[in-house]
């Protein structure tokens, strides 16, 4: 049999007829398109908890002092602001009052998010209403604690928010990458994805070695050395042979994570590269995925331009391939593995410590990688 998957330029796949049509625009509306016909979460066994952790919003740039958003994560409606001390807050949407979504139309009144209904005034940290402009006394049911606050950071030029189901203070904190603060690296180049699918089947596919030939026309299957911390850490580093038309190279790719929502990408040889996959659950079979490129000046900007371009291109070029497969995926719980697989079953044994029971983390007993 003739193995076609030996040059990434050949197609060797249905997956890659889907995408080879398209020019860039429709390549780039197809990424955030609806997905029609798509089967059912429950059908998809898609309808599970989402696994706690910190979760990248939004660019810290996209938030102005004294400017609100709406934002919709987890299922909830969210509205977000940044105060007039650069303090950035968080509380679930509707007011305690007559319900107005306060995302739209909201303002800040000093640190105070006002609702733009009846301006009633929450705090952001305490979750109370300090303020009704036209009343002289608070209802007592508002005075106390009345909807829920969110943790949030800002690191990497990132708005973090902290996701637990009961509402748990921080277990971890969010890891500092230091090109993406770093003035001899770049802005961010950034793309965007909407993926019709669960946050850990996509977590998974880093682990699902024997995809990477015929989903991405890798010359071989990759070989990698994984770490699975003691805490909610892993990293990862894969080597692999990649078909190009000047013959096969080498190629290495440092992944790491902290928690499901924590995802960065280190490129190292020809040009040094960050990606932060920022990859958050809107829905239960909805993600939102952005990925956040730096690169050193000096290379993005210099003789090997075209090189650095490529690499991002080609990263997204394989996003695209795969998410022609995660639009329609389900979750099989109890999948059939066979030797070539790579470590899924204990990627999902560590992962599950991200879900919560009986008000606590599972962290189970690792075994050994079969």
């Amino acid at each position: 049999m003739t193995d076609t998957a030996t040059d990434a330029r050949t197609a060797p796949v249905a997956v890659w007829r889907v995408l080879e049509n398209m020019s860039k625009e429709e390549l780039v509306a197809w990424r955030l398109a609806e997905v029609d016909n798509r089967a059912t979460i429950e059908e998809r066994n898609l309808d599970t908890p989402y696994p706690l952790g910190w979760y990248p919003v939004m660019l810290a740039s996209e938030l102005a002092v004294g400017e609100v958003k709406p934002l919709r994560y987890f299922s909830t409606e969210l509205a977000i602001w940044r105060g007039e001390d650069g303090t950035v807050r968080m509380v679930d949407a509707y007011c305690r009052h007559l319900g107005a979504h306060m995302g739209h139309g909201g303002k800040v009144s000093g640190n105070l998010l006002e609702c733009p209904f009846h301006s009633w005034r929450y705090d952001g940290d305490e979750g109370v209403v300090k303020e009704i402009p036209y009343a002289k006394i608070i209802p007592p049911q508002v005075k106390r604690k009345c909807t829920r606050t969110w943790h949030i950071r800002e690191v990497n030029r990132i708005i973090w928010m902290w996701y637990h189901p009961q509402d748990a203070a921080p277990l971890f904190e969010v890891v500092e990458n230091p090109e993406a603060t770093d003035p001899e690296w770049s802005d961010f180049q950034i793309f965007e994805w909407t993926i019709y699918g669960s946050i850990q089947n996509m977590a998974e596919n880093g682990v699902d070695f024997a995809h990477f030939k015929y989903i991405h026309g890798t010359a071989s299957y990759p070989s990698g050395e994984l770490f699975w911390g003691e805490g909610y850490d892993r990293s990862s580093v894969l080597k692999a042979k990649m078909g190009t038309p000047r013959g096969e190279i080498d190629g290495e790719i440092t992944t790491a994570s902290q928690g499901p929502g924590q995802n960065w990408v280190r490129f190292k040889g020809i040009c040094e590269t960050l990606l932060i996959a920022c990859i958050v659950p809107v829905e239960k079979d909805r993600l939102s995925v952005r990925y956040l490129y730096t690169q050193p000046k000096a290379q993005k900007e210099g003789p090997g331009a075209g090189v650095a371009r490529a690499i991002i291109a080609d990263v997204n070029k394989q996003m695209d391939q795969d998410k022609v497969v995660w639009d329609r995926m389900r979750y099989e719980p109890n999948p059939i593995i066979c030797d070539g697989d790579g470590p899924i079953p204990r990627f999902r044994q560590f992962y599950s410590r991200y879900y919560v029971k009986d008000d606590a983390p599972v962290a189970p007993k690792l075994v050994a990688q079969g």
